[in-house]
């Protein structure tokens, strides 16, 4: 610990407003766990199964829901044990841990959407090209650079946060340990290293979110260009579930990260919270299940084939 922290753990208090309903949001936020957990996972298993999935559209798919899986699993479990418990506790190391984790895989997710815009935009614009510039090993050094890109940005943000003194308060206004809420109990505040953190999160962000903007232009006009309504139809489908992802997971977290001053009710910021890491998870793999016909089509092939062999 830095020398000046006297705190060894926190208390989160992110639901202590509705005392009342702690078991009915145990019950809420645990189904809508195990439906996040099944969806992801269906759609890991049937890329992995199915080889007619074999693409990089479907690689990138399979490593977000990896990340999807791993992000709610850094802060949904303590949640959940939390809202079971009288005294809702983390240790220092655990909160430490629980927000280089949730950071890690957040920034992780922005930049793989980046990618797989990217992927969307060589799909639709190079055509001919597609097989040659999407190869297995670019594919792979792009999900490399994104996961390092994300944890190196996550190891900077929770270094930053957690060199600053904890001396006295350690009731965080939160579920779990995200950044703002921590940084608000420290002693002394450094304008040098939230600065940082603002800029990191603009380049997550905001740079990222740009890049899927520029993608979709050229996509757009690409498909604005294909003489035949099927064929515009055909082309726009390709990239419909990946938008309406992009839309709902960079609303969220622009809300959230890139506000110049952090609302002053608190029950507002839990509300914003449970949505980005909660509901925002689980969407991920509805849309993609009921929006995607080739995803739709290798989970009634699988599912047929259990059912086939279940009657033999």
């Amino acid at each position: 610990l830095p020398k000046e922290t006297m705190v060894t753990e926190f208390i989160l208090i992110g639901f202590s407003n509705f005392p009342d309903l702690q078991i009915v949001l145990f019950v809420v936020f645990l189904l809508m766990y195990l439906l996040t957990l099944t969806g992801n996972i269906a759609i890991m298993t049937i890329i992995r199964v199915d080889h007619s999935l074999h693409i990089p559209m479907y690689f990138f798919l399979s490593i977000l829901s990896f990340s999807e899986t791993c992000y709610t699993f850094a802060i949904i479990p303590n949640m959940l044990a939390n809202l079971l418990k009288a005294r809702k506790t983390i240790s220092y190391i655990g909160c430490v841990t629980q927000m280089f984790f949730f950071l890690g895989f957040g920034c992780t997710n922005c930049i793989l959407l980046a990618v797989m815009g990217y992927d969307r935009y060589v799909s639709v614009c190079k055509p001919l090209h597609y097989q040659t510039i999407m190869n297995q090993r670019f594919c792979t050094q792009l999900v490399a650079f994104t996961v390092a890109t994300g944890f190196l940005c996550s190891t900077i943000e929770t270094y930053i946060v957690f060199t600053l003194p904890f001396c006295e308060s350690n009731k965080i206004h939160q579920f779990f340990c995200d950044m703002a809420p921590v940084i608000k109990l420290a002693c002394a505040r450094s304008k040098i290293g939230e600065t940082i953190i603002f800029i990191i999160c603009l380049f997550v962000v905001f740079c990222a979110f740009l890049l899927i903007i520029l993608t979709y232009i050229l996509i757009l006009s690409t498909i604005l260009k294909i003489p035949s309504a099927e064929g515009k139809r055909k082309a726009f489908s390709t990239c419909a579930s990946h938008l309406i992802v992009v839309v709902v997971h960079y609303g969220c977290a622009s809300i959230i990260y890139l506000r110049p001053k952090p609302g002053e009710n608190l029950d507002d910021e839990t509300l914003i919270s449970v949505t980005y890491t909660v509901i925002t998870p689980l969407l991920n793999p509805i849309v993609y299940t009921l929006r995607n016909k080739d995803i739709l089509r290798a989970l009634k092939k699988a599912l047929g084939r259990k059912m086939f062999m279940q009657t033999r």
